[in-house]
C-alpha cells in the first residue's frame, strides 16, 4: 500500500456534501466504511478513497499522491455548505485474520481485510498486491489512471458505485455504461508466464489488446479489450492467458 493520507471531514452539511459528488450513497455509513469515487463530469476517474464514519466527522482516507489535490477538488463544491475539511493526525495500519479493536472492515472485499485508524501506520506483512491480484482489485495510481472508468474497473463488483442515489458529478457517463448490453472493456485477472513492466502493452496476433499492471504468483491485472483478449496473448517476453474462471 502506498502512503495514506487521512482528512476529517466534519459540520452539519458534510453527508449531504458528499452525496452530491461520490459514486457512492453516503447514507450507507450509518452501517460502516464506504468506497467511493470522485469522478469528472465526463465520467473519468479522479479519486477513489474510503469514507469512514468516526463520531461526529467521517474520515477520507486516501492515497497521499492525490489527496491535497481531491481535498481542493472537494472544497470548489462547498459554497456556502457547513462543510470542514481538515487533515487528520489519525495513520491507518491495516491486516488481515483477526481484527484489533476499533477496526473496521475493508469495504471493497472481505480478503482485503480491516484497517485501524490510530496513531500507527503500515500493514501486518500481509501480501495485499497478491489479494488484489487473486480478486481483480485495482490499486490507486496503477491500475486506475485518468483514463479509467470505474465501471471498467469493476468498481459495482467492489461496491464502490450506487446506481439509486441519485445525481452526483459524472453519474450520467457512468449510468449510461451500465445500461450497455456489455462493456467491452475491463480489469481483468490473467496468468502469466514470466513478467513485464507494469504499462506494458499486451498483443494478440500483433494487435494491441490491453495493458499489463500489478503482478503476483503467475497471475496478473490487466486492462483488456475484453472482445479481442483471446488465446494467448504478450506483453514483452511474457505469455499470457485470460482467466476465463
Amino acid at each position: 500500500m502506498g502512503e495514506r493520507a487521512i482528512y476529517e471531514i466534519s459540520g452539519k452539511d458534510r453527508e449531504h456534501f458528499l452525496q452530491g459528488l461520490v459514486s457512492n450513497d453516503v447514507r450507507q455509513l450509518a452501517q460502516g466504511p464506504v468506497y467511493a469515487a470522485l469522478l469528472t463530469p465526463q465520467g473519468k476517474y479522479l479519486a477513489d478513497f474510503l469514507l469512514v464514519p468516526r463520531g461526529e466527522t467521517i474520515l477520507l482516507d486516501i492515497d497521499a499522491t492525490i489527496a491535497e489535490a481531491t481535498v481542493r477538488r472537494l472544497s470548489m463544491y462547498k459554497l456556502r455548505a457547513d462543510v470542514q475539511i481538515a487533515p487528520s493526525a489519525l495513520k491507518v495500519f491495516r491486516g488481515t485474520g483477526p481484527a484489533p479493536d476499533g477496526a473496521v472492515q475493508d469495504p471493497r472485499h472481505p480478503a482485503m481485510g480491516w484497517r485501524l485508524y490510530g496513531d500507527q501506520s503500515g500493514e501486518d506483512g500481509t501480501d495485499f498486491d497478491a489479494i488484489r491480484v487473486a480478486h481483480c482489485i485495482p490499486e490507486t495510481g496503477i491500475e486506475l489512471t485518468p483514463e479509467t472508468y470505474i465501471l471498467e474497473a469493476g468498481f459495482e463488483r467492489l461496491h464502490g458505485v450506487d446506481f439509486r442515489k441519485g445525481c452526483y458529478v459524472g453519474q450520467e457517463v457512468t449510468a449510461r455504461m451500465k445500461h450497455k448490453v456489455e462493456l467491452r472493456k475491463g480489469l481483468a485477472s490473467v496468468h502469466i508466464e514470466g513478467a513485464a513492466p507494469v504499462g506494458t502493452e499486451i498483443t494478440a496476433d500483433g494487435r494491441g489488446v490491453g495493458t499489463l499492471f500489478t503482478q503476483s504468483g503467475g497471475k496478473a491485472l490487466a486492462h483488456l479489450r475484453l472482445d479481442r483478449a483471446e488465446g494467448e496473448m504478450r506483453a514483452g517476453e511474457a505469455r499470457i492467458w485470460r482467466d476465463l474462471a
